[in-house]
């Protein structure tokens, strides 16, 4: 179930645009829900605009096209006798033999592009419909199809929902992961045509009320398309398509699709989702996806109400564009009240990518080609390991945090993937990764001297603090983080200690003592509870 009713409304604010204060506490709030990770330098870009002006900006993306993945597998072991070291493979000859290596190259590359996103929405809202449209590279098992499938869903994310249904529908990923490309007259497969009502437009809500029958009438509807082996591109086959003429229930109005032979076939397809979109539920059910991903992952009845119902009016009214739903949602009091700020675990995405970014990690660039897809690949092999691998959601019902009640997205976290998460950060705050002379590594002296007083250790705790989270902690907790400033003596023990160094960059003696005492500082502010929350 997407909704839960609840007796007690957490809130009962609505869809009224927000017109309250924009500091650096509301910036931070919007950037870490539509990035992955505020960093310091987007915040003080955008905290210079109006609230309006930053979500039309957010909402805006420069591109949806970036540079494609390119070979970065060659080495003593692996020869692309097609694609030079550096160049794509996208537009390259198939190779079934470097199929593995190519889709090592499609994971790392899409990391890659969040982790170096520009100041938009676009690689969150391009995860949330792969969430959404979910399949898997190790079904599929080819990265030609991988790389288009994500480019559709970039290039539609922010557009017309009905025209990214068709298109996903004949995807040629999709036409594999769920038996599309095998579904002929003779033999209706219902695989797609399930999933196609049940997750990927109508939900499974009580006020949606398609049955099996409905299921298999579309099956019947969606027989006929194939795959071209050679281009990788689906194309419809009529002598393979059920053209009698297909009944649906009267949750459809008893509607009949007429059967149409030949070419025409193809047409059944549009007529297929017209039907479906003529029903209420579409415009709701996935305005709920969107909430349960940007805002919090249950849905009361208030919120049902205030939220929901508007923004699938405004979703049906503006023909099903994604962008005003957004647009609305984002300038919303709902979207900026208290109770919707650090509520939501951080999915291992938000949390190793955002760490990245926000400590501000540097990776080599293209001109190390194999080194910097080796890091970009380590952070996919870090989320994969806390059971979130982007390219391989583990269902075509996507990541069980966005559906699975009661837990969401508590499931994150566990005895497992906690002290993991820990592991990691201490491990890239204390010593890092390398690959021969390059190393992946936060420095910390780096991320204190991104604030105004690194120098004054109750200054430097505070800025943290509103750096690394949602929520403020106790003074008590301030003052222990202090101590590791200060080795438990006065404040200016650190300031000394700072100010020394500053003289002196060079000498590495005064420069340990105040990177161990800043390290040990940031695991520990990492290591808290706090830090886990969006």
């Amino acid at each position: 179930m997407i909704t839960s009713v609840q007796k007690t409304a957490r809130t009962q604010s609505g869809v009224t645009p927000y017109s309250g204060a924009w500091t650096e506490k509301e910036v931070t709030h919007l950037l870490r829900r539509t990035m992955f990770g505020a960093t310091k330098k987007d915040v003080d870009y955008f905290k210079n605009k109006t609230m309006s002006d930053a979500v039309d900006e957010l909402l805006s993306p420069s591109s949806t096209n970036p540079s494609p993945p390119v070979n970065n597998y060659n080495n003593a072991r692996i020869t692309d006798p097609d694609i030079a070291l550096g160049d794509t493979w996208v537009n390259g000859p198939t190779n079934g033999a470097l199929n593995n290596a190519r889709m090592n190259s499609l994971r790392a590359w899409w990391v890659g592009e969040m982790i170096h996103q520009d100041r938009s929405i676009l690689e969150k809202i391009t995860l949330f419909w792969h969430n959404h449209f979910a399949t898997e590279m190790q079904v599929y098992r080819d990265p030609i199809f991988g790389y288009r499938y994500q480019q559709l869903l970039r290039e539609n994310s922010l557009g017309d929902f009905k025209s990214l249904v068709r298109a996903i529908t004949i995807d040629s990923a999709m036409l594999v992961y769920l038996n599309g490309y095998v579904n002929t007259k003779n033999a209706p497969d219902e695989n797609y045509a399930r999933e196609l009502q049940e997750l990927f437009t109508l939900g499974k809500g009580a006020d949606s009320q398609y049955t099996e029958g409905d299921v298999q009438q579309a099956a019947k509807i969606l027989t006929g398309w194939r795959i071209n082996r050679t281009t990788g591109v689906s194309y419809f086959n009529p002598n393979l398509h059920d053209a009698s003429d297909k009944t649906f229930s009267a949750f459809f109005g008893n509607k009949v699709i007429k059967g149409q032979s030949g070419a025409a076939g193809e047409n059944e397809l549009d007529e297929l989702i017209d039907m479906i979109f003529d029903e209420e539920e579409v415009a709701k059910f996935i305005c709920r996806r969107l909430y349960m991903w940007f805002i919090y992952y249950e849905i009361d009845a208030t919120a049902e109400t205030n939220v929901i119902t508007p923004l699938a009016d405004t979703f049906r009214n503006n023909n099903y564009q994604i962008k005003p739903v957004l647009e609305e949602l984002f300038k919303s009091e709902h979207f900026f009240d208290a109770v919707n700020r650090g509520c939501m675990v951080k999915s291992p995405t938000d949390f190793f990518v955002g760490l990245m970014r926000k400590l501000d990690v540097e990776f080599p660039d293209s001109s190390k080609v194999a080194d910097q897809y080796y890091f970009w690949l380590l952070v996919h092999q870090i989320c994969s390991q806390q059971q979130q691998a982007v390219g391989d959601p583990p269902s075509v019902a996507g990541w069980q945090a966005y559906y699975q009640a009661p837990q969401f997205h508590e499931i994150w976290i566990n005895s497992d993937t906690l002290p993991k998460r820990n592991q990691i950060s201490d491990v890239m705050i204390a010593v890092g990764v390398r690959r021969g002379a390059e190393r992946l590594v936060v420095d910390a002296i780096q991320v204190a001297e991104m604030f105004d007083k690194p120098g004054d250790a109750k200054a430097l705790v505070q800025d943290l603090i509103d750096y690394m989270y949602t929520l403020d902690v106790s003074t008590d907790q301030k003052d222990h983080m202090e101590s590791f400033l200060t080795s438990g003596l006065s404040a200016s023990y650190w300031t000394k200690a700072w100010d020394d160094y500053k003289a002196d960059p060079g000498n590495d003696t005064l420069k340990n003592i105040v990177n161990l005492r800043l390290v040990t500082l940031m695991k520990y502010v990492m290591n808290l509870a706090e830090f886990q929350l969006s």
